[in-house]
């Protein structure tokens, strides 16, 4: 017994049939010929039977099977086969449904006809020669025409009873075609060509038979398409259509095989081998509209989105798609979506989809490739939509690559690297990589302050005179603009960064900055982060600006105001250095630890009633480590010619911090 009757024969069918098999429902394909059943594998769960079924025949079947339901998936032109199904549905009681072929996209430069005749009584008022598409049981309508035997192409399957039929109606030699599909449009084309046809004739066997490789061919070649329309109007499920039903009236498990394709910059012409396989190998093809509009196939369903979540939404609502492509920018592990989009796909799955990573040519690689200059020594990073501190990178790296997306972004970096007085740095800038507007030019960041771009573009930085990054904090105090405001010694600055622990990415505040040395120093090992310093003096904030420009510092920020208010609107912190508090001090820490509760502290005290106001504080807010560091540094004196050693200051370096859970 089988749950399920498909009367195949098409494409569709064939689909249908092998779909029900593979989700382990009971199948039972119908086709008219022995041709027909090579398309089909049989299995424990599909079964072929081949020969064509009379009406009693099929109610006959019908009543000895006792299926739930029949597909009916002939074709379109086999009007007979249709109504003598679904009488025998009717008659038996067995759900019928019907299965059509999309439609293909129609041309204006076409000709429409209701009939194989009416082709014919078309072509016979035109001049050229016609390549007929249509199948060798339609040729002898068109042996009306005059002149057909010089004229017409007959395009037919190369089987010995079919040839011979053919050229019993006049069609022999080169204007016999024995040929098995599929046809591409090149083939196609091919054909026009050979032939110096003017007129092509089809039917609309819709986008599984083929049509739109012919209309395609057809007007890249400047012939007429000649159009024979459905004889039926008929309503039906489309195949997609058709499987999202048996997908729930089955309740089977969606399992769609999922390729999280990276296509390149756009163009067709970078797509890997690999990528062009899948796409053409898609149901449906997924993501932002840039993306899908570069490499969609004909006739192929699309959804634009470039969000994961709905992304995911949309496949589990649509189990009709067996095989999805998501088309991701450049390379799927470069700067790419890719990494959030598969943590979303696979989260709380407990089906077997498969899901497959397909690289693609990155930005990086074809880009340093069109300046011809290598990539392997260069820093590689992405300011589009992320925190990114780039000036840091050109200042101490000779060659920096990096992602941009916004159109002033490199006017922008141009004008603070002249801040910074690196104005000779050469920016290699791309625009629409591999579009037909691709734009790839080299200036001087001198030149680039006021330019305006395309936001889809990349930089590659150039700096023949790039410093050394000093692994360790450490500038001598005499590398620093000096006025009268305060400024932590060099030997204290040491300890007290080496205390905090910073990391690249840390997000730091100086309280009480001074001169701004610690801060610049923080700023200088937190370079992908964000360094705020604090300082309630005119004259001192203008020190700390002048130093900012001095050493690069374009990630510190100096805000004039007294502590605790002026961090109220500041972001969270990581780390805190505490330098001058104004008798401000538990003030300071308790909005530290309410802004983040492992903010790691470091204080510099000088007198003992600070260091008693440190620990009563750290007391108070129960701090976990509570750590004290006394220092006493001498440096030597030259006194003709003797040394002495003349004493700094003794400090006190407290360090406090919660863990985190």
């Amino acid at each position: 017994m089988y749950k399920v009757l498909v009367f195949a024969g098409t494409t569709e069918g064939y689909e249908i049939c092998r779909f029900l098999a593979d989700h382990k429902i009971e199948t039972k394909g119908f086709v008219a010929t022995e041709y027909g059943s090579k398309s089909l594998t049989e299995s424990e769960f599909l079964i072929v039977q081949t020969g064509r079924l009379d009406a009693a025949a099929m109610e006959e079947t019908f009543l000895q099977e006792k299926p739930e339901m029949v597909l009916d998936a002939t074709h379109p032109y086999a009007a007979e086969v249709t109504v003598n199904i679904r009488t025998a549905c009717e008659n038996t009681q067995t759900a019928y449904y019907r299965v059509l072929r999309e439609a293909g996209e129609h041309e204006d430069r076409a000709v429409y006809v209701d009939s194989v005749q009416a082709a014919a009584d078309y072509l016979d008022q035109t001049q050229g020669n016609v390549l007929l598409t249509t199948g060798s049981k339609e040729l002898a309508g068109f042996t009306g025409m005059k002149d057909y035997q010089n004229r017409l192409y007959a395009r037919v399957l190369s089987l010995p009873n079919v040839m011979k039929a053919c050229a019993e109606l006049g069609f022999e030699g080169k204007h016999l075609i024995g040929m098995q599909g599929p046809f591409s449009r090149e083939l196609n084309a091919a054909m026009l060509r050979q032939y110096d046809c003017r007129y092509l004739v089809t039917k609309d066997t819709g986008k599984a038979g083929g049509f739109q490789d012919k209309i395609d061919a057809a007007l890249e070649c400047d012939a007429v398409p000649v159009i024979i329309g459905r004889p039926l109007k008929e309503e039906g499920m489309s195949v997609r259509e058709c499987k999202r039903f048996l997908t729930e009236h089955f309740s089977l498990a969606h399992r769609p095989h999922i390729t999280l394709l990276g296509i390149g910059m756009g163009s067709q012409k970078l797509l890997t081998v690999q990528g062009k396989n899948s796409l053409d190998q898609a149901d449906l093809l997924i993501g932002a509209r840039r993306m899908v509009d570069s490499v969609k196939r004909p006739g192929q369903d699309v959804f634009v989105e470039y969000r994961s979540r709905e992304i995911r939404d949309y496949i589990d609502a649509h189990p009709e798609y067996d095989n999805i492509v998501i088309a991701l920018s450049g390379d799927v592990g470069f700067y790419s979506g890719a990494r959030k989009l598969l943590e979303v796909l696979c989260q709380d799955r407990e089906d077997n989809t498969e899901i497959e990573i397909q690289c693609g040519i990155s930005s990086v690689v074809y880009f340093m490739s069109q300046i011809g200059l290598s990539w392997d020594d260069a820093k590689i990073v992405s300011a589009h939509g992320r925190g990114c501190n780039l000036i840091s990178h050109i200042c101490y790296t000779e060659k920096v690559f990096s992602i941009l997306g916004t159109s002033d972004g490199v006017a922008v970096l141009a004008e603070k690297l002249v801040k910074y007085g690196m104005g000779d740095v050469l920016l290699y800038v791309g625009e629409n990589l591999s579009y037909e507007n691709e734009k790839i030019f080299a200036k001087p960041a001198s030149e680039l302050t006021e330019y305006k771009g395309d936001p889809l573009s990349v930089i590659c930085a150039v700096n023949e005179n790039a410093g050394t990054r000093l692994e360790t904090h450490g500038i001598r105090d005499e590398e620093f603009i000096r006025g009268k405001a305060p400024m932590t010694k060099e030997e204290v600055r040491t300890v007290s960064l080496s205390k905090l622990r910073l990391t690249a990415d840390s997000v730091c505040y100086d309280v009480g900055a001074g001169t701004g040395s610690l801060s610049i120093e923080m700023a200088l090992r937190a370079h992908q982060g964000q360094v705020w310093a604090i300082e309630k003096k005119e004259d001192a904030v203008e020190l700390i600006h002048r130093n900012k420009v001095k050493f690069a510092a374009d990630n510190l920020e100096i805000v004039e105001g007294l502590a605790p208010e002026a961090l109220k609107d500041l972001p969270t912190p990581t780390h805190a250095f505490i330098g001058g508090s104004s008798g401000n001090l538990k003030e300071i820490v308790k909005l530290l630890v309410e802004k983040n509760p492992q903010v790691r502290i470091v204080i510099n005290c000088i007198t003992l009633e600070t260091v008693s106001e440190a620990l009563e504080t750290a007391k108070e807010f129960g701090f976990e480590e509570n750590e004290i560091v006394q220092l006493s540094a001498a440096r030597s004196k030259a006194i003709g010619r003797y040394h002495m050693m003349m004493g700094e200051n003794p400090i006190y370096i407290i360090t406090l911090q919660n863990p985190g859970k």
